[in-house]
């Protein structure tokens, strides 16, 4: 019994976490959204001429500015994004994650995710929503694959970069991670 309201506990602060921060993932209008998404592509694009790079053959691109992530044993995060085709906002999504296991702390952190060909825009807007992991084939970039990517090499469906981490927490990660568009 003592395991079971400890994992309930643990439940219970971590969504409490989740939603004390999560106002700033929130954005307040289309437009503030709009323009909070413009803004963490140029932050990515100063710190990443990669992403930059990519940007300008993807076919669309997703921009999630602002996701808050919180665990303590459970977690989740929660976040709200743009896709954007020739760089106009023509949808919206959000991204939604839980995970469990050790785990403590709290961050907030953007990513975006280049598609790069039809059949991974096609997917995306015809799915109820996308769980990555499953479906167009998506490689997490790092410092260690940005080295060797280039137009040639650039074979998958999807391109993501996280960027502008800030807080605690243990470890990273889009896997596990649901998109699914959103009215606004």
């Amino acid at each position: 019994m003592k395991c079971n309201r400890r994992s309930v506990l643990a439940l219970v602060l971590a969504t409490v976490a989740v939603c004390a921060i999560s106002g700033r993932a929130y954005a307040a209008t289309a437009e503030d959204l709009n323009r909070n998404a413009a803004q963490a592509l140029q932050t990515l694009y100063r710190s990443n001429p990669v992403a930059a790079k990519i940007s300008t053959i993807a076919k669309a691109v997703l921009v999630f500015p602002n996701i808050i992530k919180a665990g303590l044993i459970f977690g989740g995060g929660y976040g709200e994004g743009v896709l954007m085709v020739d760089s106009k906002v023509v949808d919206y999504y959000n991204s939604v994650s839980g995970s469990w296991g050790l785990q403590a702390g709290a961050q907030s952190y953007g990513y975006v995710v280049f598609l790069m060909n039809d059949s991974a825009v096609s997917y995306l807007e015809k799915s109820k929503g996308w769980e990555i992991g499953v479906g167009p084939t998506v490689v997490l970039v790092n410092e260690g694959v940005a080295k060797n990517l280039s137009s040639t090499t650039l074979q998958d469906d999807a391109y993501a970069f996280i960027f502008d981490q800030q807080g605690l927490m243990a470890s990273l990660s889009i896997e596990g991670t649901k998109i699914s568009r959103i009215k606004r």
